[in-house]
């Protein structure tokens, strides 16, 4: 049996996380835990998984979307991809996470968004 620890548990830091829904709803054909098996070695091909640029990956049974998914979410950015196929999910590796480059035609949903547009609305912008 494994020791308890007194105090908290130790995390490698990491540059981003990325979450993949594997919900039924999300992609009932399971496209989403096929992304995320593959999103291990895309991570891996593109030295992503030790070190300063380190990439967390969890799998999510659901983000609350429930269409046009599979659903793969960014953050800290908070960016929101839809329909991700596996092309996109390579496009996700290499030009998001490696690059810092958004890729816009494929985001849905951006963290901080309706926040933003309501201020400028809220102050007659």
């Amino acid at each position: 049996m494994r020791e308890s620890h007194k105090g908290p548990p130790f995390m490698e830091r990491y540059s981003r996380h990325v979450l993949v829904c594997t919900g039924g709803f999300c992609s009932p054909s399971r496209e989403g835990r096929a992304l995320y098996a593959r999103l291990a070695s895309l991570l891996q091909r593109e030295d992503l998984l030790f070190g300063p640029t380190r990439v967390k990956r969890s799998e999510a049974p659901c983000l609350g979307v429930c269409d046009a998914g599979p659903i793969v979410a960014v953050y800290p950015e908070g960016i929101w991809y839809h329909h991700v196929t596996p092309e996109l999910l390579e496009r996700i590796v290499v030009e998001h996470l490696k690059e810092g480059r958004v890729i816009r035609e494929a985001v849905f949903h951006e963290m901080g968004e309706d926040e933003r547009t309501r201020r400028r609305e809220d102050e007659g912008g």
